[in-house]
């Protein structure tokens, strides 16, 4: 029973992990204004005027950008059930964007740089939309260059980081790198790397484990090419030191399952097993990572069990017999990723990482929210 709550879980979490469907096109980005003159006179008294005036500000002046809260139903899919933002979910998201998106490049690339490549929309939706035939939930969209739409906004948790992390500031990279691969197409080398790995129908029933040892920063990541390459910029960016040596360790092992299904869609992944006591080298029981200690000699043994003797069960790894080496195609990956976003765009993605990187350490969302509470 234990091993088959790990595995809802575990499927439940490849269906939103690193998550951003996309509808892509070579548009060029134009930085004129797309919407109608209108006029900004906003309304002190109304109820949502800080949040307005704090949108005018600082989006839709400075960045020709419209950013929504105010869920339009035009503006989405009308095959989902979905419901709008909370007012205070909305003054969060909207000043971390600000804060972990905009003021991060910024700063490392100037502030012209998303003013001219930046989306023209920004539209936050407060429940996800789930994709009944995958058992997938949409996180993001980028379409066509213009519109952003973070989906989930009513489930944040502004005190847990991993969450955060996981669902909105790496959905938000994500979908930023979609929008410059569509202007500027990245080198088709990229598009070499894992082919015969990706799977744009399966891609949820896998596991991280799995694609990380074909070389995938996420599940979705093995759903095709483009996704891959964003997917590549973003975890890099969000993910904290310990998040990406962890990834790259899962990269470096062999793995197996205890099933008859075929790999590319294993039901679990197990990384160590100890032999039974048939004597049969073949008979193993295999277990996870949090079943297992490593010594300061470097041996391993099951946390909990003994022997028949009573002594440790000892534990050994897995073999790796994929043939792939996860570890160097994922830095290759990387590689070409830092290379062209260096030459054709003048960014570069380790300061960007080191940046955004800080800003997620260090900032206190009481002060954010003071950017909104404290207009006059």
């Amino acid at each position: 029973m234990k091993s088959l709550k790990y595995y809802i879980s575990s499927l439940l979490l490849a269906g939103v992990v690193g998550m951003g469907f996309t509808s892509c096109s070579d548009d060029k980005l134009d930085p004129n204004s797309i919407f109608p003159k209108i006029d900004e006179t906003l309304d002190p008294n109304s109820a949502t005027y800080k949040l307005d005036k704090f949108l005018r500000d600082n989006y839709l002046t400075p960045y020709n950008l419209d950013f929504r809260y105010k869920m339009q139903d035009v503006g989405t899919n009308m095959n989902y059930n979905l419901v709008p933002a909370t007012y205070d979910n909305a003054v969060d998201l909207a000043v971390l964007t600000k804060y972990l998106w905009f003021d991060a490049y910024s700063e490392v690339v100037g502030p012209d740089f998303l003013k001219l490549y930046g989306p023209r929309i920004i539209h936050l939706i407060g429940s996800p939309a789930y994709n009944p035939t995958s058992g997938t939930m949409i996180l993001g969209l980028a379409e066509g260059g213009i519109k952003v739409s973070l989906f989930r906004v009513n489930s944040m948790n502004i005190n847990d980081f991993n969450q955060m992390n996981e669902y909105y500031f790496k959905t938000m990279h994500h979908e930023f790198a979609h929008i410059l691969h569509q202007t500027k197409t990245y080198p088709s080398e990229f598009n070499t790397l894992s082919v015969g790995k990706y799977d744009s129908n399966n891609w949820g029933d896998r596991q991280e484990g799995v694609v990380a040892s074909w070389g995938f920063v996420s599940t979705y990541a093995s759903s095709e090419f483009r996704e891959d390459f964003a997917e590549v910029i973003a975890n890099y960016i969000v993910k904290t030191d310990e998040q990406w040596a962890y990834l790259l360790d899962m990269a470096s092992r062999g793995w197996e399952t205890p099933s008859s299904e075929d790999e590319m869609g294993a039901i679990y992944y197990c990384y160590y097993y100890y032999k039974n006591n048939s004597g049969d080298e073949a008979d193993k029981t295999y277990v996870y990572d949090f079943e297992v200690q490593v010594n300061e000699d470097g041996t391993k043994q099951m946390k909990k069990g003994k022997d028949p003797e009573g002594n440790p069960l000892v534990v050994y790894d897995v073999v790796d017999k994929d043939g792939i080496d996860g570890v160097e195609v994922i830095n290759k990956k990387v590689q070409i990723a830092r290379q062209w976003l260096a030459d054709e765009w003048g960014v570069d993605l380790d300061k960007l990482r080191e940046n955004v990187q800080y800003r997620q350490k260090h900032y206190v969302i009481k002060d954010l929210r003071d950017w909104v509470n404290n207009i006059e």
